[in-house]
């Protein structure tokens, strides 16, 4: 089993950034895969993120690219999303999710375990 707490969403008006932590718990949680999701008020969840087990590669949404940096902590346990130059269409619940080692993935049904989201709105 592994636990997954979020934390770092907040109010931010558009242009400014955040930080969004993820935090894992349990005897394994340093060797899964770890993603980032968002979902908007009626829309379907959608991938913005992952990180590999080991912090060696990683994957981003084409909304994410340039703007977005997935992070691994040294411990293997805690994940970070910085994102930078947010706009107002970034506003969503995001999820940190875990998800088996191997190859990256981005749709939501391959990974295992899921936090409880944390609220990230940009003001225009």
């Amino acid at each position: 089993q592994v636990q997954l707490v979020e934390s770092g969403g907040g109010l931010v008006q558009a242009g400014g950034s955040l930080r969004l932590s993820c935090a894992a718990s349990g005897r394994t949680s340093r060797l899964y895969n770890m993603g980032w999701f968002r979902q908007a008020p009626g829309k379907a969840r959608e991938f913005v993120s992952a990180i590999t087990w080991s912090g060696s590669s990683t994957s981003y949404a084409d909304s994410a690219k340039g703007r977005f940096t997935i992070s691994r902590g040294v411990a293997g346990n805690t994940v970070t999303l910085q994102m930078n130059s947010l706009k107002p269409e970034d506003t969503a619940v995001y999820y940190c999710a875990a998800d088996r080692p191997g190859a990256l993935h981005v749709d939501s049904g391959s990974y295992d375990y899921w936090g409880q989201g944390t609220q990230v709105t940009v003001s225009s």
